[in-house]
This record gives structure tokens, C-alpha cells and sequence, in this order.
């Protein structure tokens, strides 16, 4: 069953950052912005097993399944690698999915965050690919695909293994465009050359692109003076072709609100505000960072097997992204390969004799270790 983009929204409610009252998901709040949210056209709504500790999806029971006809809405929910341990879990954490949120079927549904190594390995290994095809046949998956985190070379491998996925979710925002750790243009490149419909998660990055310095929100406000800086990072993702849903995780009626008004009137940017974006990301992305070019020479010859221009690479990402979950999750994937970590580091200087940026890659050695080896550290 192929996916009618005509009859998707452009706005998708994630529901990984509800609003909380009491150390709790705050039901009824939830519940008036699901309803402005359908009363907008809207339907369609994101969450998953780990979300919230699972609460995520009990939420969807209460604000959906049990004040709305089936055919009002549409719920995607996700099947976490890091659960699995066996075949028989799959049916197990499905089966709970179904129950947490009072649904007999899920419109969508995802292996999350498939990436190199642990978790791409884990589907693999628990053929979980043929078994979400087993649950269509079923029908108690209507659509199904991935979320993804890992490596462009990862991402054309596997749906080169894997020709039934009909969608793809990604982290994509103007700021990550280019961020050497996320490379959300090549996943972009990658997923439009196929024709692979793209939910997209994170378009405001977590916040971060809703809450600009005020330099930059001014010059957002002098050419669009009524326009939310979170409105000009959605539109950028919504302007791209073959985006089918962008994932907004609304946690405040305000956020729903502004968010509606967006996308009930979409406007695709000018080339006038293109280059207006270009220049806010230019400005925030100004800032020190480590001049390694990975020419390499410096790693055949460590005697602790440190990936050094790795280690710079995600540093420079945490510096300028304003980052941490990514370059940890890197950094940590360099460790699964055997590589050494920076706190190894033993000072023999031959990596400094042969950059030729003459880095001194012995101090900024140090440094990486502070970020990423603290628990490690004395």
C-alpha cells in the first residue's frame, strides 16, 4: 500500500516532548492540542515505546482512541533495538504498543533509530524487516520504515538490502545541513534521488532554532515582523521537495498554535529568504574550531589507536552546533570499533610531527578527553 503524500499533513504532532504537570504528562492539556490540531486538518501524530518511559503512547489512548473515531487520526509509534534481545520480544513490545494506545492497528510504524552498528545490527539480526512485513500482511501495520541516525553509506546500504521500505524519518534543520556528525543534506540528497517520502524530526533541533540570540531573531523580525523564528525554520524543511511530514514536538498550547498558523497557509521561502536563512546559519556556525583537515597522517602511526580527526570532528560538532547527544553517540561508536579513547592519549608527540596544521593535538587531545572521557577521568 503506497503512501498518498496528497493526503498527508505537512505538520506531524511528536509527542516526545509532551507538556507535564505534577511529574506528569499533562492529559487534558494534551487533549486541547490534539483537538486544535485535528480542528486544524491535521492528523497526524508520532510517538514511541521510550517516549516519556512509555507514558508517550498511553497518551495517545487517552487524547485519541477514546474521544475519536479511528478514522480521525493517524498514530505512528516505533520498535526500539535496544528492547530486543530475541525474536519473541518483537511480538511482546508490539503487543504492548497496541494496548498502551487502545489501537488495533498503527498507521505507520518504524524501527528506531537505525544506524551503524548496535541497533542496524540488531534488526538485522532479529530479522526484524520480514517481521514488520509479516504485520502488514496482518494489517496491523499499514506503512512501514525507519527512523534513521546513522552514516549516509549506512543509509544507501540498507535501502539497497531493504526495497520495501516506503519512508524514511531524519533529523534535518537549516543548522544541520551541512554538521558533519548528523550530514542531514546527504541523508536529504540520498532519500530525494530514490524518491523516498521523508518524515523529518527535529526541524527547530530540539528548540535551539526557535530561541535564537537576539541579533539574529531581529533580523528574522525585520523582514517578517509577525513571524516566529521557529516558523522560518519550519518553512526551510517544509520548501524542500519529497518532505511528506515535518515533526514538530509541541510541549506548550503556544507552540501548537504558532505552529498551525505556519502550516495552514504554507508559504514556500523566497529566494530572498533563502539567503536570509543562509545568513543566520553563517553567523551562528562563526565560531573557533579545530583547523583539522583528516589528512590523517597522524593516526597510522598511534600507538593507542586514537581516531585523532575523528575525535576533532565531533568536538568541532559539539562546539558548533551546540550539540551533545550526537557527537557523544559518535564518539562512543568510534570506541565499539576498537578505536582508542583521547584520555589514552600518552603524549609520544609523533602525531604532532607529521600535521601538517601543527596542531597541537596533544592539548586538544585533553580537551576531548573533558568532553567525552569525564567518567574515565581521575
Amino acid at each position: 500500500m503506497s503512501i498518498n503524500l496528497s493526503t498527508m499533513p505537512k505538520l506531524g504532532f511528536g509527542l516526545m516532548r509532551l507538556p507535564q504537570k505534577d511529574g506528569k504528562i499533562d492529559i487534558e492539556q494534551v487533549c486541547r492540542m490534539a483537538d486544535a490540531y485535528l480542528d486544524a486538518g491535521m492528523n497526524y501524530f508520532d510517538t514511541a515505546y521510550v517516549y516519556h518511559d512509555g507514558h508517550s503512547e498511553e497518551a495517545v489512548k487517552e487524547a485519541l482512541a477514546k474521544r475519536y473515531p479511528r478514522d480521525r487520526f493517524m498514530v505512528a509509534t516505533k520498535l526500539p533495538a535496544w528492547q530486543l534481545k530475541e525474536e519473541a520480544d518483537r511480538d511482546r513490545i508490539f503487543s504492548e504498543q497496541l494496548e498502551r494506545c487502545g489501537l488495533d492497528y498503527f498507521d505507520f510504524y518504524l524501527l528506531h533509530s537505525v544506524e551503524d552498528g548496535n541497533n542496524g545490527d540488531t534488526y538485522e539480526r532479529l530479522r526484524c524487516y520480514d517481521w514488520a512485513l509479516e504485520k502488514k500482511a496482518q494489517g496491523k501495520i499499514r506503512h512501514f520504515g525507519f527512523s534513521f541516525h546513522g552514516s549516509p553509506e549506512y543509509l544507501e546500504k540498507t535501502l539497497d538490502a531493504h526495497p520495501e521500505i516506503e519512508f524514511v524519518q531524519i533529523q534535518l534543520n537549516y543548522a544541520d545541513w551541512e554538521n558533519p556528525v548528523v550530514r542531514s543534506g546527504r541523508l536529504y540528497d540520498i532519500l530525494h534521488r530514490r524518491h523516498i517520502p521523508m518524515i523529518i524530526m527535529e526541524p527547530v533541533k530540539g528548540g535551539t532554532l526557535a530561541k535564537l540570540p537576539p541579533e539574529l531573531e531581529a533580523k528574522y523580525r525585520a523582514f517578517r515582523p509577525d513571524a516566529s523564528a521557529a516558523s522560518w525554520a519550519l518553512r526551510f524543511v517544509g520548501s524542500l521537495p519529497g518532505v511528506m511530514t515535518i515533526l514538530s514536538g509541541m510541549s506548550a498550547e503556544d507552540q501548537m498554535l504558532d505552529n498551525i498558523r505556519t502550516f495552514s497557509h504554507f508559504e514556500h521561502l523566497s529566494d530572498e529568504e533563502k539567503a536570509l536563512i543562509d545568513e543566520v546559519r553563517s553567523i551562528m556556525l562563526d565560531k573557533p574550531l579545530i583547523g583539522c583537515t583528516s589528512c590523517r597522517y597522524c593516526t597510522p602511526g598511534c600507538p593507542r589507536h586514537i581516531a585523532i580527526p575523528d575525535v576533532f570532528r565531533a568536538v568541532n560538532t559539539m562546539t558548533l552546533y551546540n550539540d551533545v547527544f550526537r557527537p557523544k553517540a559518535f564518539y562512543a561508536g568510534l570506541l565499539s570499533q576498537g578505536c582508542g579513547k583521547a584520555s589514552d592519549c600518552i603524549a609520544c608527540g609523533q602525531c604532532e610531527g607529521v600535521c601538517p596544521q601543527h596542531l597541537p593535538i596533544i592539548e586538544l587531545l585533553k580537551d576531548a578527553a573533558a568532553r567525552f572521557d569525564q567518567e574515565n577521568q581521575p
